[in-house]
């Protein structure tokens, strides 16, 4: 009898392991915990706000766990704040609107952001200088006694003005500065009212072809020596060719600078995500393409150009591979 309750006793702590080992096997993998990933972009009628839905559409397909959403916001300067404020984890800027985030400079003077970080400069945005013919403005040296619209008061295209002239030793006593928006600017030239302006976005420009078709406009060059000196001292330009025929009766290349969209986060977005994010962007450049034309000049080997602020450090990792 008692060899009887053993062998029975021994049989049922058999069967209770085996039991524990096959609820072991049964038990099924947690799934990925969610990554919420907010993108801050621009306007709903801008270039940024398409491309950053693309961008996370593409997140949300090739990054386990993924929950990115695009927002429509006030772009460059709102987007620095939104990621300082931990609202959004990542944001379209223009290089020079993060330059002067990181070094509490022009309209971050005394509100530096020191934590800010870069994934990638996707595009350029051309400073273009738009004149008439009949203005007989050949070069920027030519503003002294005009009527130069720079730009709205404090905005990237204002400080791009200043910069700029002062290459060429032209100051803001030097003429008479006129505060336009882009809107603004293209009616004032249109009206006789302002002799040339400076429009900071992609290449062609909607209100400089608009101006075109009324009357004979002139891009001014930015020649290849001033420009060496900006990029000496602004890190954030590029040089670029505006192609003859960009606007119409242009029949000649035009130098000029550039600043860059860029993507930008802060240093609370760890290595293995910039890395992810990277990675995602630039294996899927289709996307983004079909989000936009502008996106036809993001490549990898042209991601680090123009970029004013530290690397994420896994975007850092990402650029170095072969």
């Amino acid at each position: 009898m008692k060899k009887i309750l053993a062998f029975l006793l021994g049989m049922m702590v058999m069967a209770t392991m085996i039991a524990g080992c096959g609820g072991d096997k049964k038990e099924e993998k947690k799934p990925a915990a969610q990554k919420f990933i907010n993108i801050a972009t621009g306007g709903t009628s801008g270039t940024y706000f398409p491309l950053g839905g693309a961008l996370a559409d593409i997140l949300n397909k090739n990054i386990k766990g993924a929950n990115a959403s695009a927002q429509s916001t006030g772009a460059s300067v709102a987007n620095v704040n939104l990621l300082k404020q931990g609202k959004v984890e990542i944001a379209f800027i223009q290089n020079d609107i993060a330059y002067y985030a990181a070094n509490g400079t022009e309209m971050f003077k005394d509100k530096k952001v020191a934590n800010l970080q870069g994934l990638a400069t996707l595009y350029p945005e051309t400073v273009q200088i738009v004149t008439l013919k009949k203005s007989g403005i050949k070069s920027v040296a030519d503003f002294k006694g005009k009527r130069i619209a720079v730009g709205a008061a404090g905005s990237g295209t204002e400080a791009n003005a200043r910069q700029i002239m002062e290459a060429y030793g032209i100051k803001y006593s030097d003429i008479k500065v006129q505060y336009l928006s882009f809107g603004e600017a293209a009616s004032a030239l249109k009206d006789g009212n302002v002799d040339a302006a400076f429009v900071t976005a992609g290449h062609p420009t909607a209100a400089i072809q608009d101006i075109s078709t009324q009357h004979e406009v002139v891009l001014v060059p930015v020649d290849a020596a001033k420009a060496d000196e900006l990029i000496k001292k602004y890190p954030f330009y590029t040089k670029l060719v505006i192609k003859n025929g960009t606007y119409a009766k242009q029949t000649a290349d035009v130098p000029a600078v550039a600043v860059k969209c860029m993507l930008a986060v802060t240093d609370k977005m760890d290595a293995d995500t910039a890395y992810s994010v990277a990675k995602a962007l630039y294996g899927n450049l289709d996307r983004m393409k079909a989000a936009h034309s502008a996106a036809g000049a993001i490549s990898k080997a042209t991601g680090k150009d123009g970029m004013s602020i530290k690397l994420n450090p896994g975007a850092e990792k990402f650029f170095n591979e072969k």
